[in-house]
């Protein structure tokens, strides 16, 4: 073609020559569009089928439009109709068609014999087979009738790890299939990541979930944001926030890095990581010394006028303990925390405590000495309490928080958070000036607050200042724990942890010929909703064991296996290091880069002798006997490791139907778009026919450890070419039925007699009228901003918990902005925009006679229904395990010492002080120098958790190609760090190589008199996928939370040098060179 004629071509190309010349003069048509877009058809307009979905990532829980064509997905998209996400998705929402039709996925089913070198490819039915007999032959082998001479009726040789990214009904099959089976360790994601939120906000308010829902972050006036990057690890759900902004909210971002939250913040304030108590402590003080608090909330609401016993003595007086502390056990006894007069027994915290005294057993075990119960709710309140309504009292709760936090000044807070006063005041400012009856302020948390050594405390610390504030039950207020899994919240109801049965009724400890009125009348209280355990837990049992379970033989309650202590996921890996656990199942988690001190979690795995692991594609968790850090090493050779592997590949979202129970516990249907390829099936057909399987080869047997397997309901109906289990027949059987088949319609309904049935007590409601209630879809743009025909949330449909409190005693709202439920005189009931969390039918005058029960003996003024009181608790007389009250302790590794007390770290934290798991020398002990910065970690927008459903993402590897470290300039300097060079990150666990991004996102902090630098580190990285490197989970010690055994891993110290890492062994090399130098021990860092 001559020149003149492509410059022609050119012109007649150009969008602003059609533009002009045509019709389409504003250029919003054909005019921007070349021929070759014109030619193309988008991939929407030739589906077959548009299915309703819900993204598998996070629990924003953002609706998705699946289309099919020709039983293949081809496209995904956000749903507009949703009020939830209104159409939007993040990054990795929008690559869900990559994660479940993209290179990363495997379809057939692969063996690993032991020692061997590689994989073989083995047949589905062959795989089941081959592990229905090591379930079979490892339970008989491991099989405890008894413990220390108690019944536990259990085995110890298998356990399970996941459920959070699963649906609601796979969790409840592999709880209940395990557990008939006798195992006690079932674990998920939410041990590790949002335990310390069910027991700080369960014993606060009576329930462990967020207490709010995204939607009415719009309605506050004040947002502060902590522990969180809201924007980046939640990016639709913040636009809630950004909403709030528009319509004048203030947002304070509180956080150890400049993110795209603080961008978009009115107020960001550095704090050093692990120091959020002294923080919040300075603002609770602030309120008190005031008298900013909302008194008349404060007085009826909460518990700040009852009197605590005349032995109580706080942290104050003992130089930074609580009254009853042991220093031989480690563990405080509760007696003078109590109120006057009275017993209070944990709902969370250590029911065994006090388990023989209240049923006239002559001895007592302690279970371990740890918390292994939390959940809705559930203290026992024996008494009515004595109050002083002037609050004057210096032995009342109100002058106790005065006398506690006295010590929080802003100077004190400035030199523990390295906040300064005038920036500290200007925070306190904007939260008392948007708190009072006309105005609310929220908060919101992630993983920031609770993976800590006392992260039960950081959200105690929240609930008590919202408390004092009147921002609970209110719109606009509350508290936001934002989880970062798609049913996270789900699989703490269901749930598939091992303290908990679904709907936090707690797991029988072993004692001796314990029966269920024996249990019931240990662990159910007399006032407020959990005196109706009875009918929770024999509903239960009816779903679980059916017409076997009768009056006669307890309902079946002896086939339960029962504990003794904690079983939480870092147990379990000291039983597998320790030869007592043989085989684990792996659902959809993995420990080898994903949890703390991930090192001991690939050695304990070597010592298996049959590892399942479920997933996508083959995560670290699948391969570490081949290619994990200690192959490099030397440490371990493949041919001498054991275990034999199975991987079976799993069902993504868009192959099965299900649902999820997102952030705000709402559970929302995901429907089956296309049937699963090759051998990849559901983790419902696999529990489900592995039981069938099991049972089978089971059948006939008289041997009574396997009459709770046999005796189980397990006929399910199945449906498609795979026979798989009706997901709908499930989450009927969690909803429940009365004795003529009719689906239960709200948890009122739940019977003790046995009449009726109900897997999980708090989805009671879910399938009302035998209708999916979490398949309802009403677009959110033709309801108002609650939303109550989208989906359904626990409990009850309420949306909004607590909102009792959003009116006066009497029944009026605060005020007018503010209203949200009311009492309707007229009609003689409570109304509003939302379901009352509250008796519809109970007038605010209504006060109960001395002797009534139940829900009967809370009065009208009492919100919080699921407390033994009714009352939102400023001071815990039970629940928790390290104090009634949130102390400032340093993390476990700090650089720092405690400015606030002579105690270093928390007196009560959970230690494993092993040779693979040493602690560092802080503060001012020696050789804490060599390890003198703090780490902390962190979640991208573009990848997920541990990497295994984003890093083989060929669009989010691109997107987050490498894992890098984020430091200052100072802090480049002083180490001789280059931007874009590498760093290695040295702690006595392991040393690990990143990129440097030299940055001004983190902020040199003065503690206390010294420069404190922090390093930032993504946590989503290992050496599988696409994009690869060194997991920061291998610096972490493994240190716990004593309440839910939560790991810390926000704060903790270590040393940056320039450069890569050691290779092979030169690399433990270091570690232990670090070690020497700093003078570690088995002792280092045991202190109590």
């Amino acid at each position: 073609m001559p020149t003149n004629q492509r410059t022609l071509a050119l012109i007649a190309a150009w969008p602003v020559l059609r533009q002009l010349t045509g019709r389409d003069r504003y250029g919003r048509g054909a005019a921007v569009m070349s021929a070759r877009t014109r030619a193309l058809t988008a991939r929407t307009a030739t589906a077959d089928r548009v299915v309703k979905s819900i993204c598998p990532y996070c629990a924003v829980g953002c609706a998705q439009n699946v289309y099919v064509r020709d039983e293949k997905v081809v496209h995904i998209e956000g749903d507009p109709d949703s009020p939830v996400s209104r159409g939007r998705l993040c990054p990795k929402g929008a690559a869900t068609l990559q994660l479940t039709t993209g290179p990363g996925r495997l379809d057939t089913c692969l063996y690993r014999a032991p020692h061997a070198a590689g994989w073989q490819e083995i047949d589905l039915g062959t795989a089941m087979d081959m592990v229905a007999d090591r379930v079979i032959a490892t339970r008989r082998a491991t099989w405890e009738w008894e413990h220390d001479g108690r019944r536990t009726a259990r085995t110890m040789g298998i356990a399970s790890l996941g459920g959070a990214t699963l649906d609601n009904e796979e969790n409840y099959l592999i709880k209940k299939l395990l557990t008939a089976l006798g195992v006690v360790q079932i674990e998920n994601q939410a041990r590790v990541c949002h335990s310390s939120t069910v027991v700080g906000l369960g014993t606060s308010f009576g329930r462990g979930g967020a207490t709010t829902f995204l939607q009415d972050l719009q309605h506050s006036d004040c947002i502060v944001i902590e522990g969180s990057n809201f924007a980046e690890a939640h990016p639709v759900g913040f636009q809630w926030v950004t909403r709030a902004k528009a319509r004048g909210a203030v947002v304070i971002h509180v956080d150890p890095r400049f993110t795209r939250t603080s961008a978009l913040a009115d107020l960001y304030v550095p704090i050093r990581a692990g120091t959020d108590v002294a923080f919040i402590g300075g603002i609770i003080r602030h309120v008190l010394e005031n008298d900013l608090y909302f008194r008349e909330f404060v007085l009826n609401y909460t518990n700040a006028a009852v009197i605590i016993n005349e032995d109580f003595r706080d942290t104050e007086d003992l130089d930074g303990l609580f009254s009853g502390y042991n220093a031989g056990t480690r563990h405080y006894d509760f007696g003078t925390w109590q109120y006057e007069g009275m017993e209070v027994v944990p709902a969370s915290g250590e029911r065994d405590e006090a388990y023989d005294e209240r049923t006239g057993r002559e001895s007592s075990i302690r279970s371990a000495g740890v918390s292994e119960t939390h959940g809705a709710g559930g203290a026992t309140m024996r008494g009515t309490p004595r109050r002083d309504e002037s609050m004057r009292d210096p032995r009342c709760v109100l002058q106790i928080l005065r006398r506690h936090f006295s010590r929080y000044t802003p100077e004190m807070v400035e030199r523990i958070c390295g906040i300064s006063p005038d920036l500290f005041a200007e925070v306190c400012r904007h939260l008392t000036e948007n708190s009072g009856p006309e105005r609310t302020a929220e908060f919101v948390y992630a993983v920031g607050w609770t993976q800590h050594s006392d992260g039960s405390q950081f959200i105690r610390a929240a609930s008590i200042l919202q408390l004092l504030l009147g921002n609970m039950g209110r719109p606009g207020g509350g508290i936001q724990a934002l989880r970062g899994h798609a049913s996270i919240q789900g699989s703490s109801d269901i749930p598939t942890l091992f303290n908990l049965l679904p709907g936090y009724i707690p797991m029988p400890h072993a004692h001796t010929h314990e029966t269920l009125d024996d249990f019931l009348r240990a662990d159910s209280p007399h006032k407020g909703y959990w005196a109706d355990m009875r009918g929770y837990m024999v509903s239960l049992l009816k779903a679980w064991w059916g017409p076997k379970a009768q009056p006669d033989n307890d309902f079946c309650f002896g086939h339960l296996p029962r504990i003794t202590g904690s079983h939480s996921t870092y147990d379990t890996v000291m039983a597998q290091l320790d030869g007592v656990c043989k085989g684990y199942f792996l659902l959809g988690e993995n420990p080898a880069v994903g949890s703390a001190n991930a090192r001991t979690q690939r050695l304990g795995m070597a010592n298996l002798d049959w590892l399942v692991v479920r997933d996508f594609s083959l995560i670290e968790s699948a391969t570490w006997w081949r290619d994990g850090p200690e192959i490099e090493s030397g440490e371990s050779r493949t041919a001498d490791i054991g275990t034999e592997v199975f991987f079976f590949p799993a069902a993504a979202h868009t192959e099965k139907s299900g649902s999820f129970t997102n952030t705000n516990r709402m559970l929302q249907w995901h429907h089956q778009a296309v049937e699963p390829t090759g051998d990849t099936r559901s983790d419902l057909w696999f529990m489900y026919h592995l039981g069938r399987i099991i049972r089978g080869k089971l059948a006939g047997s008289t041997d009574p450890m396997d009459a709770p397997l046999l005796d189980l309901t397990w006929d399910y109906p199945t449906e498609g070419p795979h026979d798989e289990p009706v997901a709908e027949a499930v989450l009927a059987e969690i909803n429940g039925w009365d004795a003529t088949g009719t689906p239960l319609r709200r948890y009122t309904d739940i019977k003790g007699d046995g009449s009726t049935a109900c897997g999980c007590w708090i989805y009671c409601g879910v399938y009302a009228g035998g209708v999916n209630q979490a398949a309802r879809r009403k677009p959110g743009d033709q309801q108002d901003w609650l939303a109550a025909e989208w989906a359904w949330a626990w409990p009850d449909n309420r949306r909004l918990m607590y909102n009792r409190a959003s009116a006066r005693p009497d029944g009026r709202p605060w005020s007018e902005r503010k209203k949200l439920v009311w009492w309707d005189e007229a009609a003689s009931e409570w109304t509003g925009y939302d379901v009352p969390d509250f008796d519809a039918r109970k007038h605010p005058d209504y006060r109960p006679p001395d002797d009534a029960t139940g829900s009967d003996a809370l009065s009208g003024i009492d919100p919080f229904i699921m407390q033994p009181d009714g009352k939102g608790w400023l001071f815990a007389p039970a629940g928790v395990v390290d104090g009634p009250l949130p102390v400032h302790y340093e993390p476990q590794d700090s650089p720092v010492a405690n400015p606030l007390y002579r105690r270093q770290r928390s007196p009560a934290r959970m230690l494993f002080p092993r040779e693979d798991n040493r602690y560092h020398p802080s503060g001012d002990e020696p050789g804490a120098g060599m390890y003198p910065y703090v780490v902390t970690t962190y979640r991208l927008t573009e990848h997920f958790t541990a990497g295994g459903m984003s890093r083989n993402t060929p669009y989010l590897a691109e997107l987050q190609p490498e894992m890098f470290c984020e430091v200052s300039p100072e802090l480049a300097a002083e180490r001789g760090l280059e931007n874009g060079g590498w760093a290695t990150i040295v702690t006595a666990r392991s040393a690990i190589e990143a990129r440097v991004l030299v940055t001004r996102r983190m902020t040199p902090l003065r503690a206390d008199g010294q420069v404190v630098h922090q390093i930032g580190l993504p946590f989503h990285w290992g050496p599988n996928g696409m994009t690869s490197g060194d997991a920061a989970n291998e610096l972490s010690s493994i240190v716990l939370d004593p309440n839910s055994h939560i790991q810390e891993v926000k704060a903790f110290s270590a040393d940056i040098l320039p450069g890569r890492r050691p290779r092979g062994a030169a690399r433990t090399a270091l570690v232990r060179e670090y070690r020497r130098q700093a003078g570690v021990t088995d002792r280092t860092g045991m202190e109590m």
